[in-house]
């Protein structure tokens, strides 16, 4: 590795080809470039998926219910489903060992909201304390709606961030009052603020007793939210989730008579199993990624050990001469791998350098909905070098068994 005279010989024959070293070079960069780009974006995928979960827990089950497509045990197609407070309240008791947090919800999509002359249109919800953690919100000022809200159906609410900007722009808003559609008056308590953005963050919650007062609901709700139990096995805590949202499903189809393939009427939607059929979706990509990558670098690689054997056929009688004068093939073969790895690893290093550089001034301003600030970290950076490593030493071992084979007496004669 430190013999000098060795490196002097690697740069010479280099020197005395260096167009043909450069275009293969080149095609060892190239193959390392499209790998590291590849990479990246499949970290920017995970980045964009793993964000869109973040707006939401990602253990959560939503139950909602709406209009049947199919006619069962008599009944006709059309009905439409109900939940009340009693549904929530039987849930809550049958699954009371696996829920975490629990909510149900009340809305109202169109709601006019006023604070003095600014005015707009919010979702407005009525929900229970829970759907703070739910939702993932962030108090950024003030209280969230809290159990004494609720049991005294008080007219008190939390804004969402982008709320707040457009009705208290430069006002504390805790404490004001702000009037619902024109003729209820209530006082916010929070504001909070959303990973979903300023869509998530344009909501108005209150008690949902209030608001199936306000609405004249009743008992009814539109939704059931529920986070459950971790497990800190990732599979198990899925199989566990799945199964509560079939069990969940099936409650409900059993007591308001819905087809079994009625798939519209109730719908049970657990994010925790979505999130473990993307991100296993996204292992697929990123494999997908490593393999086109590494086949650019094969063709590569060969071309590095075609480049060698020319090598090694040029030098035949310069390598005929050292074996007479007592040199071991392991010599010969650490000759001819040093020169096969060090062109290869300079031309490797070139496309990882390129690549990274590439991913760390255009990756930042990638705000996609599923691609987020592409990156290559340390670990694949690693890798990759490790590849161009084992890359040169292959590229240069079929050469390098040919040139400790030759035998000194016919390479002497090699015109």
């Amino acid at each position: 590795m430190f013999n000098i005279e060795r490196w002097q010989e690697i740069f010479d024959t280099i020197n005395k080809n260096k167009l043909r070293t450069f275009l293969t070079s080149l095609s060892v960069a190239s193959g390392i470039l499209i790998l590291v780009i590849l990479l990246g974006f499949s970290s920017g995928i995970e980045n964009g998926v793993r964000t869109q979960f973040e707006q939401d827990a990602t253990n959560r089950i939503s139950v909602s219910t709406r209009v049947t497509t199919k006619g069962y045990k008599g009944l006709n197609p059309g009905r439409r489903l109900q939940m009340t407070n009693k549904d929530y309240e039987n849930l809550n008791e049958k699954y009371k060992e696996q829920i975490e947090y629990k909510t149900s919800l009340y809305r109202s999509w169109g709601g006019q909201v006023n604070y003095k002359e600014k005015q707009g249109s919010y979702r407005i919800e009525g929900v229970f304390a829970d759907q703070q953690w739910i939702e993932n919100a962030t108090l950024s000022q003030g209280r969230y709606i809290s159990q004494s809200d609720i049991e005294e159906s008080r007219k008190v609410g939390v804004i969402g961030y982008q709320m707040k900007e457009d009705l208290f722009p430069n006002t504390n808003p805790i404490g004001k009052t702000i009037l619902l559609n024109n003729n209820i008056n209530f006082i916010v308590v929070g504001v909070y603020t959303d990973p979903g953005g300023s869509r998530e963050e344009s909501r108005l919650f209150i008690p949902i007793t209030t608001a199936q007062k306000v609405f004249n609901a009743g008992e009814n709700i539109d939704r059931i939210a529920y986070t459950v139990k971790m497990s800190d096995n990732f599979d198990e805590a899925v199989a566990l989730s799945a199964a509560m949202s079939e069990s969940i499903d099936q409650d409900l189809r059993t007591k308001f008579s819905v087809a079994p393939d009625d798939r519209v009427a109730i719908r049970v939607d657990d994010t925790l199993e979505e999130a473990q059929k993307i991100y296993g979706l996204i292992d697929t990509i990123r494999a997908v990624f490593w393999f086109i990558g590494i086949g650019t670098i094969i063709a590569g690689v060969v071309g590095v050990g075609n480049i060698m054997l020319i090598v090694v056929k040029e030098r035949t009688k310069e390598i005929g001469i050292r074996k007479a004068l007592g040199a071991l093939p392991s010599e010969i073969i650490w000759m001819v791998l040093q020169e096969s790895i060090f062109i290869t690893a300079i031309a490797g290093f070139v496309g990882l350098f390129i690549g990274v550089g590439i991913l760390e001034l255009v990756g930042p301003s990638i705000e996609m909905d599923f691609i987020k600030n592409p990156t290559v970290d340390f670990t694949t950076s690693i890798t990759t070098v490790i590849i161009l490593v084992v890359s040169g030493a292959l590229a240069g071992f079929i050469p390098a068994r040919r040139a400790a084979n030759i035998k000194p007496i016919e390479a002497l004669r090699d015109e």
